[in-house]
Protein backbone atom coordinates (compact mmCIF):
# COMPACT_ATOMS: atom_id res chain seq x y z
CA UNK A 1 0.00 0.00 0.00
CA UNK A 2 2.86 2.14 1.07
CA UNK A 3 4.49 1.85 -2.58
CA UNK A 4 1.40 2.39 -4.56
CA UNK A 5 0.31 5.64 -2.91
CA UNK A 6 4.24 6.75 -3.55
CA UNK A 7 3.90 6.29 -7.21
CA UNK A 8 0.51 8.13 -6.59
CA UNK A 9 2.18 11.12 -5.55
CA UNK A 10 4.95 10.64 -7.67
CA UNK A 11 2.62 10.72 -10.75
CA UNK A 12 0.82 13.95 -9.49
CA UNK A 13 4.40 15.37 -9.35
CA UNK A 14 4.42 14.89 -12.36
CA UNK A 15 2.14 16.63 -13.66
CA UNK A 16 3.19 20.00 -13.15
CA UNK A 17 6.48 19.44 -15.52
CA UNK A 18 5.37 21.12 -18.95
CA UNK A 19 5.98 19.27 -22.43
CA UNK A 20 8.03 22.01 -24.09
CA UNK A 21 6.46 21.25 -27.10
CA UNK A 22 2.93 21.49 -25.92
CA UNK A 23 2.86 25.24 -26.60
CA UNK A 24 4.08 24.80 -30.08
CA UNK A 25 1.11 22.55 -30.83
CA UNK A 26 -1.38 24.52 -29.14
CA UNK A 27 -0.37 27.70 -30.92
CA UNK A 28 -0.02 25.75 -34.55
CA UNK A 29 -3.85 24.30 -34.04
CA UNK A 30 -5.12 28.07 -33.19
CA UNK A 31 -4.49 29.00 -36.54
CA UNK A 32 -7.06 26.31 -38.02
CA UNK A 33 -10.07 28.17 -36.94
CA UNK A 34 -9.04 31.54 -39.00
CA UNK A 35 -10.23 29.17 -41.61
CA UNK A 36 -12.77 27.12 -40.47
CA UNK A 37 -14.89 30.19 -39.51
CA UNK A 38 -14.54 31.43 -42.94
CA UNK A 39 -16.03 28.59 -43.90
CA UNK A 40 -18.57 28.02 -41.62
CA UNK A 41 -20.12 31.55 -41.97
CA UNK A 42 -20.75 30.22 -45.82
CA UNK A 43 -21.94 27.26 -45.04
CA UNK A 44 -24.00 27.12 -41.26
CA UNK A 45 -27.27 25.44 -41.51
CA UNK A 46 -30.24 28.02 -40.90
CA UNK A 47 -30.60 26.52 -37.15
CA UNK A 48 -27.31 27.63 -36.21
CA UNK A 49 -27.79 31.14 -38.14
CA UNK A 50 -31.16 31.61 -35.82
CA UNK A 51 -29.38 30.69 -32.88
CA UNK A 52 -26.88 32.80 -33.44
CA UNK A 53 -28.96 36.04 -34.34
CA UNK A 54 -30.83 35.13 -31.00
CA UNK A 55 -27.42 35.46 -29.18
CA UNK A 56 -26.71 38.85 -31.37
CA UNK A 57 -29.66 40.50 -29.06
CA UNK A 58 -27.79 39.57 -25.89
CA UNK A 59 -25.54 42.39 -24.81
CA UNK A 60 -22.01 41.59 -25.28
CA UNK A 61 -18.65 43.43 -25.28
CA UNK A 62 -16.61 43.97 -28.41
CA UNK A 63 -14.88 40.88 -29.57
CA UNK A 64 -11.70 39.21 -31.12
CA UNK A 65 -12.31 36.68 -34.04
CA UNK A 66 -11.50 33.17 -33.37
CA UNK A 67 -10.98 33.85 -29.30
CA UNK A 68 -14.38 36.06 -28.85
CA UNK A 69 -13.66 37.83 -25.26
CA UNK A 70 -11.25 35.40 -23.94
CA UNK A 71 -8.75 38.18 -23.64
CA UNK A 72 -10.84 40.43 -21.34
CA UNK A 73 -11.28 37.31 -19.28
CA UNK A 74 -7.88 37.03 -17.47
CA UNK A 75 -6.66 34.73 -15.03
CA UNK A 76 -8.90 36.23 -12.22
CA UNK A 77 -12.57 35.67 -13.92
CA UNK A 78 -14.22 36.13 -10.65
CA UNK A 79 -12.95 40.19 -10.51
CA UNK A 80 -12.81 40.56 -14.44
CA UNK A 81 -16.10 39.01 -15.37
CA UNK A 82 -17.76 41.10 -12.82
CA UNK A 83 -16.33 43.81 -14.16
CA UNK A 84 -17.47 43.24 -17.59
CA UNK A 85 -21.36 42.64 -16.33
CA UNK A 86 -21.23 46.18 -15.08
CA UNK A 87 -19.89 47.70 -17.75
CA UNK A 88 -21.43 45.76 -20.86
CA UNK A 89 -24.65 43.81 -19.01
CA UNK A 90 -28.33 44.95 -19.08
CA UNK A 91 -30.90 43.62 -17.27
CA UNK A 92 -28.85 41.38 -15.15
CA UNK A 93 -27.19 39.44 -18.53
CA UNK A 94 -24.09 39.40 -20.51
CA UNK A 95 -22.91 36.99 -23.09
CA UNK A 96 -19.39 35.99 -23.14
CA UNK A 97 -17.95 34.06 -26.40
CA UNK A 98 -14.76 32.19 -24.31
CA UNK A 99 -13.34 30.97 -28.10
CA UNK A 100 -16.35 28.93 -30.01
CA UNK A 101 -18.27 28.38 -26.84
CA UNK A 102 -21.39 31.41 -26.24
CA UNK A 103 -21.27 31.61 -22.17
CA UNK A 104 -24.17 33.65 -19.97
CA UNK A 105 -23.32 35.07 -17.29
CA UNK A 106 -26.11 36.37 -14.37
CA UNK A 107 -25.12 39.10 -12.46
CA UNK A 108 -28.48 40.38 -11.21
CA UNK A 109 -31.14 38.70 -8.04
CA UNK A 110 -34.08 38.93 -10.64
CA UNK A 111 -32.18 37.53 -13.63
CA UNK A 112 -31.00 34.76 -10.92
CA UNK A 113 -34.39 34.13 -9.91
CA UNK A 114 -35.46 33.90 -13.30
CA UNK A 115 -33.03 31.14 -14.21
CA UNK A 116 -32.79 29.53 -10.92
CA UNK A 117 -36.54 29.30 -9.94
CA UNK A 118 -38.76 30.13 -13.42
CA UNK A 119 -36.54 28.75 -15.56
CA UNK A 120 -34.83 26.32 -13.24
CA UNK A 121 -36.28 23.29 -15.89
CA UNK A 122 -34.83 24.68 -18.25
CA UNK A 123 -31.37 25.42 -16.80
CA UNK A 124 -30.95 21.87 -15.38
CA UNK A 125 -27.93 20.39 -16.82
CA UNK A 126 -24.30 20.33 -17.22
CA UNK A 127 -22.68 20.91 -20.26
CA UNK A 128 -20.89 18.21 -21.31
CA UNK A 129 -17.26 18.17 -20.66
CA UNK A 130 -14.14 15.53 -21.36
CA UNK A 131 -12.46 16.73 -18.32
CA UNK A 132 -15.53 15.89 -15.94
CA UNK A 133 -16.32 12.56 -17.48
CA UNK A 134 -12.78 11.38 -17.06
CA UNK A 135 -12.96 12.77 -13.03
CA UNK A 136 -16.47 11.78 -12.38
CA UNK A 137 -16.83 8.48 -14.58
CA UNK A 138 -18.77 9.86 -17.43
CA UNK A 139 -20.07 12.87 -14.84
CA UNK A 140 -22.20 10.58 -13.35
CA UNK A 141 -22.17 12.41 -10.05
CA UNK A 142 -24.49 13.99 -8.81
CA UNK A 143 -23.25 17.40 -9.23
CA UNK A 144 -21.44 17.47 -12.91
CA UNK A 145 -24.24 14.49 -14.50
CA UNK A 146 -26.59 15.94 -16.97
CA UNK A 147 -30.33 16.57 -16.41
CA UNK A 148 -31.98 13.45 -16.48
CA UNK A 149 -32.81 10.07 -14.17
CA UNK A 150 -29.79 9.21 -13.40
CA UNK A 151 -28.59 12.48 -12.36
CA UNK A 152 -32.69 12.39 -10.09
CA UNK A 153 -31.22 8.93 -8.71
CA UNK A 154 -27.43 10.53 -7.78
CA UNK A 155 -29.38 13.42 -6.38
CA UNK A 156 -31.90 11.68 -4.31
CA UNK A 157 -28.62 9.09 -2.71
CA UNK A 158 -26.83 12.61 -1.96
CA UNK A 159 -29.77 13.48 0.05
CA UNK A 160 -31.80 10.55 0.96
CA UNK A 161 -28.52 8.56 2.34
CA UNK A 162 -25.84 10.15 2.41
CA UNK A 163 -26.07 13.69 3.76
CA UNK A 164 -29.57 13.11 5.65
CA UNK A 165 -29.81 14.83 8.64
CA UNK A 166 -29.75 11.80 10.96
CA UNK A 167 -26.34 10.69 9.12
CA UNK A 168 -24.41 13.61 9.90
CA UNK A 169 -25.49 13.84 13.08
CA UNK A 170 -24.00 9.99 12.98
CA UNK A 171 -20.68 11.25 12.59
CA UNK A 172 -20.70 14.15 15.24
CA UNK A 173 -17.84 12.22 17.60
CA UNK A 174 -15.22 11.87 14.83
CA UNK A 175 -16.37 15.78 14.12
CA UNK A 176 -15.82 16.48 17.59
CA UNK A 177 -12.66 14.54 18.12
CA UNK A 178 -10.89 16.40 14.73
CA UNK A 179 -11.48 19.41 16.98
CA UNK A 180 -10.11 18.27 19.96
CA UNK A 181 -6.70 17.03 17.55
CA UNK A 182 -7.06 20.73 16.40
CA UNK A 183 -6.69 22.86 19.36
CA UNK A 184 -4.22 20.86 21.07
CA UNK A 185 -2.06 21.10 17.76
CA UNK A 186 -2.34 24.77 18.47
CA UNK A 187 -2.24 25.15 22.11
CA UNK A 188 1.61 23.35 21.32
CA UNK A 189 2.23 26.24 19.31
CA UNK A 190 0.73 28.91 21.88
CA UNK A 191 2.86 27.30 24.58
CA UNK A 192 5.68 27.08 22.47
CA UNK A 193 5.58 30.56 21.23
CA UNK A 194 5.61 29.75 17.66
CA UNK A 195 3.48 30.81 14.88
CA UNK A 196 0.20 28.17 13.11
CA UNK A 197 0.03 27.55 9.78
CA UNK A 198 -4.01 28.07 9.83
CA UNK A 199 -4.49 27.52 5.84
CA UNK A 200 -3.23 24.70 6.08
CA UNK A 201 -4.60 23.39 8.79
CA UNK A 202 -8.34 23.92 7.67
CA UNK A 203 -7.90 22.05 4.50
CA UNK A 204 -6.30 19.24 6.75
CA UNK A 205 -9.28 19.53 9.25
CA UNK A 206 -11.59 19.27 6.34
CA UNK A 207 -10.17 16.52 4.81
CA UNK A 208 -9.87 14.56 7.79
CA UNK A 209 -13.52 15.15 8.57
CA UNK A 210 -14.39 14.16 4.81
CA UNK A 211 -12.47 11.07 5.39
CA UNK A 212 -13.81 9.68 8.54
CA UNK A 213 -17.66 10.45 6.72
CA UNK A 214 -16.37 8.74 3.43
CA UNK A 215 -14.36 5.19 4.68
CA UNK A 216 -14.75 5.90 8.30
CA UNK A 217 -13.52 3.06 10.21
CA UNK A 218 -10.58 2.44 7.61
CA UNK A 219 -9.33 5.82 8.82
CA UNK A 220 -5.68 6.10 9.54
CA UNK A 221 -4.72 9.07 11.73
CA UNK A 222 -2.53 11.30 10.04
CA UNK A 223 -1.68 8.27 7.51
CA UNK A 224 -0.66 9.04 3.83
CA UNK A 225 -3.36 7.32 2.93
CA UNK A 226 -5.59 10.59 3.86
CA UNK A 227 -3.25 13.33 2.88
CA UNK A 228 -3.50 12.44 -0.89
CA UNK A 229 -6.89 12.74 -0.82
CA UNK A 230 -6.58 16.36 0.01
CA UNK A 231 -4.01 16.90 -2.86
CA UNK A 232 -6.52 14.96 -5.37
CA UNK A 233 -9.04 17.82 -4.57
CA UNK A 234 -6.23 20.07 -5.54
CA UNK A 235 -5.80 19.18 -8.51
CA UNK A 236 -9.71 18.72 -9.34
CA UNK A 237 -9.81 22.12 -8.62
CA UNK A 238 -7.39 23.73 -10.53
CA UNK A 239 -8.65 20.99 -13.77
CA UNK A 240 -12.07 22.03 -13.57
CA UNK A 241 -11.72 25.82 -12.63
CA UNK A 242 -9.39 26.41 -15.74
CA UNK A 243 -9.78 26.74 -19.65
CA UNK A 244 -8.98 24.30 -21.79
CA UNK A 245 -8.91 23.64 -25.85
CA UNK A 246 -12.09 21.34 -25.24
CA UNK A 247 -14.44 24.13 -23.46
CA UNK A 248 -13.17 27.05 -25.92
CA UNK A 249 -12.92 24.96 -28.89
CA UNK A 250 -14.97 22.05 -28.93
CA UNK A 251 -14.77 21.18 -32.95
CA UNK A 252 -11.00 21.87 -32.58
CA UNK A 253 -10.96 19.29 -29.49
CA UNK A 254 -12.09 16.18 -30.87
CA UNK A 255 -9.03 15.97 -33.27
CA UNK A 256 -7.12 13.00 -31.66
CA UNK A 257 -3.65 15.06 -31.00
CA UNK A 258 -5.84 17.47 -29.56
CA UNK A 259 -7.91 15.21 -27.16
CA UNK A 260 -4.36 13.46 -26.28
CA UNK A 261 -3.29 17.19 -25.21
CA UNK A 262 -6.03 17.83 -23.04
CA UNK A 263 -6.75 14.54 -21.65
CA UNK A 264 -3.24 13.51 -20.67
CA UNK A 265 -3.29 15.41 -17.24
CA UNK A 266 -6.50 14.50 -16.67
CA UNK A 267 -6.35 10.76 -17.13
CA UNK A 268 -3.32 10.64 -14.54
CA UNK A 269 -4.98 12.47 -11.46
CA UNK A 270 -8.34 10.24 -12.17
CA UNK A 271 -5.98 7.19 -12.15
CA UNK A 272 -4.75 7.97 -8.56
CA UNK A 273 -8.27 8.47 -7.95
CA UNK A 274 -8.89 5.10 -9.38
CA UNK A 275 -6.71 3.11 -7.65
CA UNK A 276 -7.13 4.38 -4.38
CA UNK A 277 -11.17 4.56 -4.19
CA UNK A 278 -11.07 0.91 -5.77
CA UNK A 279 -8.70 -0.85 -2.54
CA UNK A 280 -11.09 1.40 -0.09
CA UNK A 281 -14.10 0.03 -1.48
CA UNK A 282 -12.53 -4.03 -1.84
CA UNK A 283 -11.71 -2.97 1.93
CA UNK A 284 -15.24 -2.39 2.88
CA UNK A 285 -16.67 -5.47 0.77
CA UNK A 286 -14.41 -7.34 2.17
CA UNK A 287 -15.33 -6.05 6.12
CA UNK A 288 -19.04 -5.07 5.94
CA UNK A 289 -20.88 -3.90 8.69
CA UNK A 290 -23.84 -5.82 10.51
CA UNK A 291 -25.62 -2.06 10.40
CA UNK A 292 -25.10 1.01 8.09
CA UNK A 293 -27.48 2.71 10.16
CA UNK A 294 -24.98 2.90 13.59
CA UNK A 295 -22.25 5.18 13.70
CA UNK A 296 -20.22 2.51 12.81
CA UNK A 297 -21.12 2.81 9.27
CA UNK A 298 -19.62 5.14 6.48
CA UNK A 299 -20.35 6.68 2.80
CA UNK A 300 -18.59 3.25 1.13
CA UNK A 301 -21.40 1.33 3.56
CA UNK A 302 -24.31 2.85 2.57
CA UNK A 303 -23.37 3.04 -1.12
CA UNK A 304 -22.57 -0.67 -1.16
CA UNK A 305 -25.57 -1.33 0.86
CA UNK A 306 -28.11 0.67 -1.79
CA UNK A 307 -25.95 -0.75 -5.12
CA UNK A 308 -28.74 -2.98 -6.28
CA UNK A 309 -31.74 -0.93 -5.17
CA UNK A 310 -30.50 1.89 -6.94
CA UNK A 311 -28.54 -0.44 -9.76
CA UNK A 312 -24.98 1.30 -8.83
CA UNK A 313 -21.93 0.08 -10.55
CA UNK A 314 -18.91 0.65 -8.93
CA UNK A 315 -18.38 3.56 -11.55
CA UNK A 316 -21.29 5.46 -9.96
CA UNK A 317 -20.19 4.45 -6.71
CA UNK A 318 -16.58 5.87 -7.01
CA UNK A 319 -18.32 9.03 -8.87
CA UNK A 320 -20.03 9.78 -5.27
CA UNK A 321 -16.69 9.49 -3.85
CA UNK A 322 -14.72 12.15 -5.47
CA UNK A 323 -17.33 14.28 -5.74
CA UNK A 324 -18.09 14.10 -2.14
CA UNK A 325 -14.24 14.82 -1.58
CA UNK A 326 -14.46 17.79 -3.72
CA UNK A 327 -17.34 19.31 -1.78
CA UNK A 328 -16.18 18.59 1.70
CA UNK A 329 -12.85 19.60 1.36
CA UNK A 330 -12.56 22.70 -1.01
CA UNK A 331 -15.41 25.02 -0.37
CA UNK A 332 -15.00 24.25 3.88
CA UNK A 333 -11.52 25.04 3.93
CA UNK A 334 -11.39 28.56 1.61
CA UNK A 335 -14.66 29.63 3.87
CA UNK A 336 -12.63 28.83 7.32
CA UNK A 337 -9.42 30.45 5.90
CA UNK A 338 -11.63 33.96 4.93
CA UNK A 339 -13.52 33.73 8.20
CA UNK A 340 -10.14 33.71 9.78
CA UNK A 341 -8.60 36.29 7.35
CA UNK A 342 -11.93 38.82 8.20
CA UNK A 343 -11.45 38.29 11.87
CA UNK A 344 -8.02 39.16 11.81
CA UNK A 345 -8.67 42.28 10.01
CA UNK A 346 -11.41 43.68 11.98
CA UNK A 347 -9.64 42.90 16.01
CA UNK A 348 -13.00 44.84 17.55
CA UNK A 349 -15.29 41.67 15.71
CA UNK A 350 -12.98 39.01 17.25
CA UNK A 351 -13.32 40.26 20.53
CA UNK A 352 -17.23 40.10 19.87
CA UNK A 353 -17.04 37.13 18.66
CA UNK A 354 -14.48 36.14 21.70
CA UNK A 355 -16.68 37.46 24.45
CA UNK A 356 -20.32 35.81 22.57
CA UNK A 357 -18.34 32.27 22.41
CA UNK A 358 -17.25 32.25 26.24
CA UNK A 359 -20.78 33.70 27.77
CA UNK A 360 -22.19 30.89 25.82
CA UNK A 361 -20.06 27.98 27.30
CA UNK A 362 -19.11 27.58 30.77
CA UNK A 363 -16.06 28.61 31.86
CA UNK A 364 -13.49 25.70 31.83
CA UNK A 365 -15.53 23.74 29.64
CA UNK A 366 -13.24 21.09 27.31
CA UNK A 367 -14.44 22.10 23.94
CA UNK A 368 -17.31 23.85 22.57
CA UNK A 369 -20.06 21.10 21.44
CA UNK A 370 -22.15 21.51 18.19
CA UNK A 371 -25.36 21.72 21.37
CA UNK A 372 -23.34 25.26 22.27
CA UNK A 373 -23.78 26.45 18.72
CA UNK A 374 -27.67 27.28 18.62
CA UNK A 375 -26.82 30.02 21.36
CA UNK A 376 -24.46 31.92 18.90
CA UNK A 377 -26.07 34.50 17.18
CA UNK A 378 -22.86 36.68 15.99
CA UNK A 379 -21.03 33.59 15.30
CA UNK A 380 -23.92 32.95 12.89
CA UNK A 381 -23.78 36.37 11.03
CA UNK A 382 -19.95 36.49 10.80
CA UNK A 383 -19.91 33.10 8.78
CA UNK A 384 -22.88 34.52 6.71
CA UNK A 385 -20.72 37.66 6.02
CA UNK A 386 -17.59 35.88 5.58
CA UNK A 387 -20.05 33.64 2.56
CA UNK A 388 -21.32 36.73 1.05
CA UNK A 389 -18.19 38.60 0.63
CA UNK A 390 -16.13 35.30 -0.51
CA UNK A 391 -18.05 32.66 -1.69
CA UNK A 392 -15.77 29.75 -2.02
CA UNK A 393 -17.73 29.39 -5.61
CA UNK A 394 -18.32 32.72 -7.01
CA UNK A 395 -19.89 30.80 -9.99
CA UNK A 396 -21.44 28.43 -8.59
CA UNK A 397 -21.38 25.42 -10.85
CA UNK A 398 -22.32 26.50 -14.63
CA UNK A 399 -25.61 25.35 -15.70
CA UNK A 400 -26.71 24.70 -19.13
CA UNK A 401 -29.88 25.46 -21.16
CA UNK A 402 -32.06 22.76 -22.30
CA UNK A 403 -34.77 24.62 -24.46
CA UNK A 404 -34.91 28.31 -25.65
CA UNK A 405 -36.78 30.29 -23.00
CA UNK A 406 -36.84 34.28 -22.07
CA UNK A 407 -34.85 35.18 -19.61
CA UNK A 408 -35.79 39.23 -18.33
CA UNK A 409 -36.92 39.95 -21.78
CA UNK A 410 -34.27 38.44 -23.41
CA UNK A 411 -34.80 34.86 -25.73
CA UNK A 412 -31.75 32.42 -25.03
CA UNK A 413 -31.26 29.66 -27.18
CA UNK A 414 -30.68 26.01 -26.31
CA UNK A 415 -27.48 24.63 -25.33
CA UNK A 416 -26.37 27.56 -23.77
CA UNK A 417 -23.44 27.44 -20.81
CA UNK A 418 -24.83 29.63 -18.35
CA UNK A 419 -22.79 30.82 -14.73
CA UNK A 420 -24.80 33.10 -12.51
CA UNK A 421 -22.20 34.99 -11.04
CA UNK A 422 -23.22 34.83 -6.91
CA UNK A 423 -20.05 36.92 -5.97
CA UNK A 424 -21.29 39.66 -7.70
CA UNK A 425 -24.57 39.27 -6.89
CA UNK A 426 -23.42 39.72 -3.23
CA UNK A 427 -21.72 42.59 -3.81
CA UNK A 428 -24.10 44.59 -5.95
CA UNK A 429 -25.07 48.26 -4.04
CA UNK A 430 -28.43 47.89 -5.73
CA UNK A 431 -29.04 44.93 -2.84
CA UNK A 432 -26.16 45.82 -0.10
CA UNK A 433 -25.67 48.74 2.12
CA UNK A 434 -21.46 49.30 2.06
CA UNK A 435 -21.23 45.91 -0.21
CA UNK A 436 -17.63 45.48 0.29
CA UNK A 437 -17.43 46.00 3.78
CA UNK A 438 -17.43 43.06 6.18
CA UNK A 439 -20.92 44.02 8.16
CA UNK A 440 -21.56 40.84 10.04
CA UNK A 441 -24.31 43.06 11.93
CA UNK A 442 -26.12 43.38 8.89
CA UNK A 443 -27.32 39.66 9.31
CA UNK A 444 -28.38 40.12 13.07
CA UNK A 445 -31.95 41.43 14.43
CA UNK A 446 -32.78 44.78 12.97
CA UNK A 447 -30.21 44.27 10.05
CA UNK A 448 -30.95 44.71 6.41
CA UNK A 449 -30.52 41.16 5.58
CA UNK A 450 -31.63 39.58 8.75
CA UNK A 451 -34.26 37.47 6.99
CA UNK A 452 -31.99 36.18 4.84
CA UNK A 453 -30.37 32.41 5.00
CA UNK A 454 -28.48 30.91 2.26
CA UNK A 455 -30.96 27.64 1.54
CA UNK A 456 -31.37 29.30 -2.39
CA UNK A 457 -34.82 31.29 -1.17
CA UNK A 458 -33.34 34.70 -1.00
CA UNK A 459 -31.70 35.40 -4.64
CA UNK A 460 -29.49 38.52 -3.36
CA UNK A 461 -27.50 35.94 -1.46
CA UNK A 462 -26.67 32.14 -3.07
CA UNK A 463 -23.57 31.10 -1.52
CA UNK A 464 -24.86 27.60 -2.44
CA UNK A 465 -27.09 28.02 -5.32
CA UNK A 466 -30.56 27.31 -5.30
CA UNK A 467 -33.22 25.29 -7.09
CA UNK A 468 -32.44 21.50 -8.91
CA UNK A 469 -28.92 22.23 -8.56
CA UNK A 470 -28.33 23.46 -4.99
CA UNK A 471 -25.96 21.97 -2.82
CA UNK A 472 -26.97 18.77 -0.76
CA UNK A 473 -24.56 19.25 2.15
CA UNK A 474 -25.55 22.85 2.81
CA UNK A 475 -26.07 21.36 7.00
CA UNK A 476 -23.33 19.49 7.20
CA UNK A 477 -20.83 22.10 5.51
CA UNK A 478 -22.10 25.07 8.11
CA UNK A 479 -22.25 22.56 10.97
CA UNK A 480 -18.60 21.77 10.19
CA UNK A 481 -17.14 25.73 9.79
CA UNK A 482 -19.29 27.06 12.68
CA UNK A 483 -17.78 24.30 15.55
CA UNK A 484 -14.50 24.58 13.84
CA UNK A 485 -14.54 28.55 14.30
CA UNK A 486 -16.51 28.71 17.71
CA UNK A 487 -13.58 26.80 19.84
CA UNK A 488 -11.04 28.99 17.88
CA UNK A 489 -12.61 31.77 19.54
CA UNK A 490 -12.99 29.98 22.82
CA UNK A 491 -9.82 28.42 23.47
CA UNK A 492 -7.54 31.38 21.97
CA UNK A 493 -6.62 35.10 21.38
CA UNK A 494 -4.83 35.63 18.37
CA UNK A 495 -2.36 37.77 17.13
CA UNK A 496 -0.62 38.72 13.41
CA UNK A 497 3.36 37.73 13.02
CA UNK A 498 5.08 41.02 12.80
CA UNK A 499 5.82 40.82 9.21
CA UNK A 500 2.19 40.47 8.36
CA UNK A 501 0.78 43.40 11.12
CA UNK A 502 3.43 45.94 8.75
CA UNK A 503 2.70 44.78 5.70
CA UNK A 504 -1.08 43.50 6.32
CA UNK A 505 -2.67 40.12 5.27
CA UNK A 506 -2.27 39.38 1.38
CA UNK A 507 -5.69 38.41 -0.32
CA UNK A 508 -3.96 37.83 -3.70
CA UNK A 509 -6.24 34.76 -4.94
CA UNK A 510 -6.25 31.99 -7.33
CA UNK A 511 -9.01 31.14 -9.53
CA UNK A 512 -10.23 27.43 -9.80
CA UNK A 513 -13.45 25.50 -9.27
CA UNK A 514 -13.42 27.43 -5.94
CA UNK A 515 -10.86 30.41 -5.32
CA UNK A 516 -8.71 30.73 -2.46
CA UNK A 517 -6.16 33.48 -1.31
CA UNK A 518 -2.58 31.83 -2.54
CA UNK A 519 -0.38 32.69 0.81
CA UNK A 520 -1.11 30.62 3.99
CA UNK A 521 -2.08 32.93 6.83
CA UNK A 522 0.05 32.05 9.77
CA UNK A 523 -1.25 33.36 13.15
CA UNK A 524 0.59 33.34 16.66
CA UNK A 525 -2.39 31.86 19.08
CA UNK A 526 -2.20 33.04 22.78
CA UNK A 527 -3.67 31.30 25.93
CA UNK A 528 -6.44 33.50 27.53
CA UNK A 529 -5.83 34.60 30.90
CA UNK A 530 -7.76 32.73 33.24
Amino acid sequence: MAEWLAQGLHGLQQQHQEHPQAALVVSALLVFPLLVLLVRRLTTPAEARAREQLLSKLPSPPSLPVIGHLHLVGTLPHISVAELAAKHGRDGLLLLRLGAFPTLVVSSAAAAETVLRTQDLVFASRASSTVTDILFYGSSDPAFAPHGEHWRQAKKISITHLLSNKKVRSYRRAREQEVRLVVAQIRKAALAGTTFDMSTMFASYLNNITCHAVFGRFFKEGGRINRIFQELTDENAALLGGFNLETLFPSLARLSIVKKLVCTKVQKVHKVWDDLLNKLIEEHESNPVSDVDSEESDFIDVLLSIQHEYQLTRDHIKAQLVVTFQGGIDTGSAALDYAMVKLMQNPHMMAKLQNEVRKVVPQGSEMVSEDDLDGMVYLKAVVKETLRLHGPAPFLLPHFSMAECVVEGHTIPSGIRTFVNARAISRDPNYWESPEEFMPERFMEGGSAAALDFRGNDYVYLPFGSGRRKCPGINLAILTIEHMLANLMYHFNWELTPETAEKGIDMTESFGSTVHRINSLFLAPVLPKN
